[in-house]
């Protein structure tokens, strides 16, 4: 029969007693089991008592071998990103943290590659929060609402009387007249506005967009970030809680799609939707239309510029719905690309966009659209978008409506097919073919009078934002631009196809006024030229050039599109005299309007993946291997040849048999012998070599 001890070892799971391990025996369990065993049930006493011995024993044999042992909670990933205990304690900031300051927003973020932030796209950032804080005083002011922003100025009131039997009204900022013994209702920064905006950011990463929104746009009611990574998130919480807006600012985790489509009852939607993916927008677009209110705002980025400047139609068009086509003016047909897929998407739910202010910085192009429902409306967005011919020669653009609205008895509006193509087979000033992509959106791409309410309040405010400089000189370019121009031709474009010397911006800018026609820049390429002069014109403008700085010839080819265009004379004599009405103002005053890069190794970051590595490193890898995939594809079987091909290390010539391992112990058989020759056995250090 075993032993109470050998019983209780076996049922607690201990294992055997080892040789030379024996569990200590302290004098107070002998003293208390003889005492305990003389009662009358002291056998079972003793036996507890015995057990609470080799328990208590047993413990401290496993300290002495293992050490001190402490129960230890499984991690909480969240709690240990957002650099808080699971007890939401705060913790010593450590190395594997980062904490940033943008804004009136401070938050903190993991340092390896967990969470994405952009520090380069503090410029989308800012002017997002401006556009916002324009839209929201437009549409609280329906309501007599006035929103306050820090530090800008209280403009006077002004008090009109207008007969002693009618009473003091007071004009408010936005032509409202209010009673004197009204009081306007004042919506401020951080404070919950009852009947304010709703906003959505589907994509919010770290939060640091939806704490910049409660912490500098005045009229929110409540801001939803939301993110499918439960880090984020839990990020999220950790940032709100720093910042002080857990009032506002909801984190919330789930699907994009699933939440805006879960938004789509009228009393649900949102007053502003801000999606700024990594990469595509395409998947959200459907879900966003749908969820946004009546005349409400809708935000987006795209940062697949390489798709949507036309490195790969194919792909453009399964995301957007167009072609994109390889152009100087790629950037703003990426913008019309972008508005044209927003518009198609809206339409199926008899919903069309208007757009306030579209905008191609640094890598990437943002948009800002109202959303408007109406089945009339919607009839004529066919005629609002566009096929592109480019001319692969001479890169003419000729731009092909897809539909056509015309005026009718009863001021009816009659909607037909356009008529078309506006080229022949082949392009009437180099003879070459032309290239067909779109359809884009040809419309106007920017509201310019809530843009001048927007370049207004910023100017009057520049100490609101760290890039107020560049956003007054992006948006000041942007008010200069002709709205019923779509796309633009560039100066080194015009003058390389024909091989002469580039004229000056304000030379060609002349000739075309001087013509009679309109020009202006545009804020998406430094030396665009955006005109309303026909190809016809601006070539003969080129071709007058051309006869200033001639052109050698003989060394064109009969075929090229230079020598076809330059064959032909002339119609137009252009005056390259400088005008003064060819400087614009925004160049005149000096602005900011093409910024450098704004820092090192900017661009696109790498997506956010659990577990990456520091951006720190990332950046450092994808710096060393840069170009590195631009070498010339080379033949398997003659790169298998070339890494097994090795001269011998002696004789600096032949092909050892050896090949890495040849050793410098050749013997050539004759004095011309080659060093292909099986060499002897070479010994493990390398013997000099021979005068």
């Amino acid at each position: 029969m075993r032993s109470p001890e050998a019983y209780l070892k076996n049922m607690l799971g201990f294992p055997a007693a080892q040789p030379g391990s024996q569990i200590e025996e302290k004098p107070w369990m002998q003293a208390k089991g003889s005492e305990l065993s003389s009662g009358g049930d002291g056998e079972g006493l003793s036996f507890l008592w015995t057990a609470l011995g080799i328990f208590i024993s047993t413990v401290g044999l496993c300290r002495a071998h293992f050490g001190e042992w402490q129960p230890q909670r499984p991690p909480n990933p969240g709690a240990m990103e957002n650099g808080t205990l699971p007890c939401r304690e705060e913790r010593p900031p450590s190395a594997q943290e980062t904490t940033i300051t943008e804004g009136a927003a401070k938050i903190v973020f993991p340092s390896s590659n967990e969470v994405f932030y952009n520090p380069v796209q503090e410029f989308n950032r800012d002017l997002t929060c401006a556009v916002i804080t324009e839209f929201a005083r437009i549409q609280l002011a329906t309501k007599g609402i006035q929103i306050k922003v820090p530090g800008e100025k209280d403009l006077p009131k002004v008090v009109v009387n207008l007969s002693e039997q009618e009473e003091e009204k007071v004009e408010s900022k936005d032509g409202e007249n209010l009673t004197s013994g009204d009081q306007p209702q004042i919506a401020v920064v951080g404070e919950i506005c009852e009947e304010g905006l709703r906003v959505l950011e589907g994509l919010a990463a770290s939060g640091l967009r939806s704490i910049r929104f409660a912490r500098e746009v005045p009229g929110l009611r409540s801001v939803v970030a939301n993110d499918a990574s439960a880090r984020a998130v839990d990020l999220m919480h950790h940032n709100v809680q720093l910042n002080g807006v857990a009032h506002l600012v909801q984190p919330s985790q789930a699907d994009a799609r699933m939440l805006m489509y879960q938004h789509q009852k009228v009393s649900e939607r949102f007053d502003v939707i801000d999606l700024d993916p990594y990469g595509s927008p395409a998947p959200f677009l459907d879900a966003a239309v749908q969820a946004v209110s009546e005349g409400g705002l809708l935000c987006v980025t795209c940062t697949d510029m390489a798709v949507l400047a036309g490195n790969s139609g194919e792909t453009c068009y399964s995301k957007y719905g167009a072609m994109a086509l390889k152009s100087r003016a790629c950037h703003e047909m990426a913008l019309r690309i972008v508005l044209h897929s927003l518009d198609l998407r809206a339409n199926c739910y008899q919903r069309f966009v208007v757009p306030l202010l579209s905008v191609s910085a640094d890598f990437y192009v943002r948009v800002f659209v109202r959303v408007f429902t109406g089945q009339a409306k919607v009839k004529a967005s066919a005629s609002k978008q566009a096929l592109v011919f480019q001319c692969v020669g001479c890169g003419a653009l000729h731009l092909q409506r897809l539909g056509k609205a015309a005026g009718a008895a009863g001021g009816r509006v009659k909607f037909s097919a356009a008529c078309g193509p506006p080229v022949s087979p082949e392009c009437e000033h180099c003879g070459q073919r032309h290239q067909l992509g779109g359809p884009l959106w040809a419309e106007p791409i920017h509201n310019l009078d809530f843009v001048g309410r927007v370049l207004e309040a910023v100017s009057a405010n520049p100490g609101r934002f760290h890039t107020s400089e560049r956003i007054r000189g992006v948006l000041s370019v942007i008010t200069e631009e002709l709205p019923d121009v779509p796309l633009y031709y560039t100066l080194d474009q015009l003058s390389s196809t024909i091989h002469c010397n580039t004229p000056s911006l304000l030379q060609l800018r002349s000739a075309l006024l001087h013509a009679g026609f309109r020009v202006s820049l545009s804020h998406a390429c430094k030396n665009a030229v955006k005109t309303d002069a026909p190809s016809s014109a601006l070539w003969d403008i080129m071709r007058c050039w051309e006869k200033e700085c001639p052109v050698k010839r003989e060394r064109l080819s009969e075929t090229s599109p230079a020598f076809r265009i330059l064959s032909v004379e002339p119609r137009l004599q252009a005056n390259f005299t400088i005008r003064e009405d060819a400087n614009p103002s925004s160049r005149q005053r000096g602005l900011k309007r093409f910024q450098a890069n704004p820092e090192a190794n900017w661009g696109p970051r790498p997506r956010a993946r659990p577990g990456a590595k520091a951006a720190s490193e990332a950046l450092e890898r994808r710096r060393l291997l840069q170009n590195k995939r631009k070498e010339p594809a080379e033949d398997p079987a003659q790169r298998s040849a070339r890494l097994k091909t090795f001269p011998c290390k002696r004789f600096k010539e032949g092909t050892c048999q050896r090949g890495d391992q040849c050793c410098y112990s050749h013997s050539p058989s004759s004095p011309g012998a080659s060093a292909d020759a099986t060499p002897t056995e070479c010994p493990e250090t390398p013997q000099p070599e021979p005068p």
